[in-house]
């Protein structure tokens, strides 16, 4: 198993993808720390975890706590003994589909200050840890607003952006000390939560996934199972050399636009 005898502490673990992330690190083989605001979420996911026979714990974590943060993962350090990947995938509470004239600056602000403050309490909570150990993968996801210019977006373009930048900066830092940083960018899963809610929520749903699609490269949306899979790559030492990047995981999206080239098969 590429992440046997790993320990991973997972943030915002009752979402989608922090459950897909959880369960594939699991599945490799590492023992999985799970967090949320809400015990029950995390739970249930733990319990499915065991039930396929992986190893995980779950525990109220709130990740904009500084105290609570530090309190976790010094108690699974004690108890596993090393933290060897660290994954944040808490919601940014982001406001979208109003243009950036008409939006009010408390809105567009909210999802760059949840990202910073929590990318910036996890990552370095678990830095301090792993600079001591000499060894560890610290994650992240953002998305297609990332790499180009995106409309109605609000302030969540510019947090992916921030913390693409954070995953460098700090990755330049902690490199010395064995520690990798890497970032994941993804172009939106159609089988996420998001997506789902998204979808039962607005008739024009169905037609702007489909614009999404056409947007990308391999006219496809990557699943969760691609974001899950790419992250046990980049955590295992499969990647060793990998750091202080974004691995670009849109279908092509935010290389260019391909709107333009249908989905016609050759004849």
């Amino acid at each position: 198993m590429l992440l046997q005898n790993k320990n991973a502490v997972i943030y915002g673990a009752g979402g989608s993808l922090g459950g897909a992330v959880a369960k594939a690190l699991a599945a490799a083989g590492a023992q999985v720390f799970l967090t949320g605001l809400h015990l029950e979420n995390v739970q249930q996911l733990a319990n499915a975890i065991c039930a396929a026979g992986g190893r995980a714990e779950a525990a109220v974590v709130d990740a904009l706590d500084e105290k609570a943060i530090e309190t976790h993962i010094q108690q699974v350090k004690q108890k596993a003994g090393t933290i060897d990947i660290s994954y944040n995938a808490i919601g940014l509470e982001a406001k979208q589909n109003i243009p950036l004239v008409e939006m009010a600056l408390a809105d567009f602000l909210r999802p760059v200050n949840i990202a910073m403050h929590t990318q910036f309490l996890t990552a370095t909570a678990a830095g301090r840890v792993m600079m001591a150990q000499g060894s560890g993968v610290i994650l992240s996801l953002t998305a297609t607003p990332a790499g180009i210019g995106y409309p109605l977006v609000g302030g969540f373009g510019p947090a992916c952006c921030a913390m693409e930048s954070f995953s460098r900066d700090l990755a330049s830092e902690l490199g010395p000390h064995g520690v990798r940083v890497v970032n994941m960018r993804s172009g939106g899963s159609p089988d996420s939560r998001v997506f789902a809610e998204a979808i039962a929520s607005s008739p024009a749903a169905p037609e702007f996934l489909v614009k999404l699609r056409a947007d990308t490269m391999l006219k496809k949306l990557p699943p969760m199972a691609d974001i899950a899979n790419t992250a046990v790559f980049l955590a295992s030492d499969l990647a060793g050399s990998i750091t202080g990047v974004t691995i670009d995981i849109t279908c092509g999206t935010t290389n260019a636009l391909n709107y333009k080239m249908p989905n016609i098969p050759l004849k």
